[in-house]
């Protein structure tokens, strides 16, 4: 058996990868960047080391970082999550030539499905028909056009080496292809380090029905059960579920079978998802995602397997002891996504800061994987899931109800949440009646009276000048990062903030009471101001207006990035420009001016 994992991730995933570990006997290593250095995965690994740097590209995507605190830890595996490193080819590639484990897929079937050209033609060759679209990068926003003009509007362009709707771009005209086609490219290279982007028919009311994998190094390939991830806004997944909602056995038998065949067209080893979209009957293949994904946990808890246990395993060279036949699914279960956005009026803006308060939900069925805990900080630089609440009950409607008691129980403060968005999605008849799809959240939802959350104020700690009290600290030793203990004053620092002889949970005791949700209120901008903000921590990508142009309102003034996601940042009136006050790569906080219009 495997003896020491190295996680090459961060968040609720890597939280995750090390509670199996713990339950198999198997010692753990995480590692960090600067900013997570007190993060919840590197709380609960056995030891951790430090990568250095803010960004991703500095630290989760330092090839180099990662591999020098593989030599020095020992570890004989990697498991590389989902997201940064999970699909890389070349990082796998990399771990292997050390003489270590890549828990995941043989690098030739990553780069046959890891580039999403290749793998539907790798699909075809199963005989397993794709949505209509290019089986090639673009390289000029022109092919959108000309591609349009033989498929018709709206067209998808796609990242070629990524997944999960980063890098994706719905283009509805031929005045919309040159920026969209940008904007794909700077999504993929920020996100998957790699430019490339293709073209695709856009379904205009589909469902995202995928397939669970499982395979091993001796030739059993078993498709586990399908899940329903429709609910969705700018393309990535709020809502999954498993069985699929109307959705016909035969159907999903044909998907099966059709999963195991594209899996075994690329030689595929470990837990994998082929992705289908499904519209009027028919289901088209999307792309395969050669590793576990984020909704793994309604697929567990419908089997009763364990897939990352199954996925060091496989790894280590076991093979499955179970057949086909023998996989059963029982009763329904639903995941939601828990986001550090705030749903308000339908933006879904990115919600960076501090949690300052976060009680988790309990009771029979209920599940929470979650990469948080109060007192810790969702960064601008990574992605935004916070925690993931998954259900369980024997139907649809029964595991629905439990899902919203459960959501009730969830308080998470210092932070505005996609849990209102959650509710409302829920609660409507469409998705109660299984009537939506993957447009219907941004086409259909009505949002618009979602509140902004307002973060408390936490309260003072309390006395206790003049005790000596127990602390443990952290300490890095050439780049080794250790926790030791101390025994210090008990007065906190001068500013009320949790200092470095705090305990990583030292907030649990400072809990604030339960913000109250207060209606959205405009910014002077919003009322017909001409001072332009952001409304969110982030980098700007793109300027789109320079002084002395006209605008209009509504108009997109600039790009900012954060939290992984483009997002448009516009006049809220006309007019013309007298001040930028940014520039492109610059870093900016929310309320800082951008633009000032007059």
């Amino acid at each position: 058996m495997l003896d020491k994992v190295l996680v090459a991730n961060r968040g609720e995933i890597a939280v995750r990868v090390v509670r199996a570990c713990r339950e198999m006997g198997v010692a753990t290593v995480a590692v960090y960047s600067d900013l997570d250095r007190e993060a919840m995965h590197v709380r609960m690994a056995d030891e951790a080391y430090a990568l250095g740097g803010q960004s991703a590209a500095e630290s989760y995507l330092n090839t180099e970082a990662i591999l020098d605190a593989l030599r020095r830890s020992g570890a004989d595996a990697v498991h590389p999550g989902y997201g940064f490193f999970s699909e890389n080819a070349e990082f796998a590639r990399a771990v292997t030539s050390l003489g270590v484990t890549f828990v995941g897929p043989p690098p030739e079937a990553m780069e046959v499905m890891g580039d999403k050209i290749s793998s539907r033609l790798a699909a075809e060759r199963a005989g397993v028909a794709g949505v209509p679209g290019r089986s090639e990068p673009i390289a000029d926003p022109a092919e959108v056009v000309e591609f349009a003009a033989e498929h018709g509007w709206p067209v998808a362009i796609k990242a070629a080496f990524g997944g999960g709707g980063r890098g994706m771009k719905v283009v509805r005209s031929a005045e919309e292809a040159a920026e969209a086609f940008e904007s794909a490219q700077r999504e993929a290279r920020a996100y998957f380090g790699r430019p490339e982007v293709y073209l695709e028919r856009y379904l205009s009311w589909p469902r995202h029905v995928e397939m669970q994998v499982l395979a091993d190094m001796h030739g059993h390939v078993l498709w586990l059960g399908e899940r329903d991830c429709s609910a969705q806004r700018r393309h990535q997944k709020l809502i999954e579920e498993s069985p699929a909602p109307d959705f016909p056995d035969e159907l999903r038998q044909a998907m099966g079978a059709a999963a195991v065949e594209v899996s075994r067209a690329c030689g595929y080893v470990n837990a994998g998802t082929v992705e289908f979209l499904y519209q009027d009957g028919a289901f088209y293949f999307l792309e395969m995602n050669t590793r576990l994904q984020v909704e793994h946990p309604v697929t567990e808890l419908v089997t009763g397997l364990d897939l990352v246990a199954w996925q060091l395993r496989i790894a280590d060279g076991e093979a499955l002891d179970f057949e086909q036949d023998d996989v059963v699914r029982r009763g329904h279960a639903i995941e939601v996504r828990i986001n550090a956005e705030d749903p308000a009026g339908g933006r879904f803006t990115p919600s960076p800061g501090t949690i300052t308060a976060f009680d988790a939900p309990a009771g029979p069925g209920v599940r929470l994987d979650a990469g948080y805990a109060a007192g810790d900080t969702v960064s601008q630089h990574y992605d935004n899931l916070v925690a993931k609440l998954v259900v369980w009950a024997a139907d649809r409607e029964t595991a629905r109800r439990r899902m919203l008691r459960a959501l009730a129980e969830t308080r998470l403060a210092g932070i505005a949440t996609t849990v209102p968005a959650d509710i409302a999605i829920l609660e409507h008849p469409d998705f109660v009646g299984a009537r939506h799809s993957t447009n219907w959240v941004e086409e259909r939802l009505d949002l618009s009276a979602l509140a902004t959350q307002e973060p408390a104020a936490a309260a003072p700690p309390p006395e206790t000048a003049g005790q000596l009290v127990g602390r443990e600290v952290t300490a890095e030793v050439d780049g080794r990062r250790y926790r030791l203990k101390l025994w210090v004053p008990a007065s906190p620092p001068a500013s009320g903030a949790e200092g470095p002889s705090d305990p990583p949970n030292a907030a649990r005791a400072r809990q604030p009471a339960r913000p109250r949700p207060v209606a959205a209120r405009p910014s002077s901008a919003r009322a017909g101001s001409g001072t332009v903000t952001v409304p969110m921590q982030g980098t700007i990508v793109k300027l789109l207006v320079a002084p002395g142009d006209k605008v209009q309102a509504g108009q997109a003034v600039c790009i900012l990035e954060a939290m992984k996601m483009e997002n448009a940042i516009s006049a809220e009136r006309d007019g013309l420009v007298k001040e930028v006050r940014v520039a492109a790569g610059e870093s900016v906080g929310a309320g800082d001016v951008v633009a000032v219009i007059e």
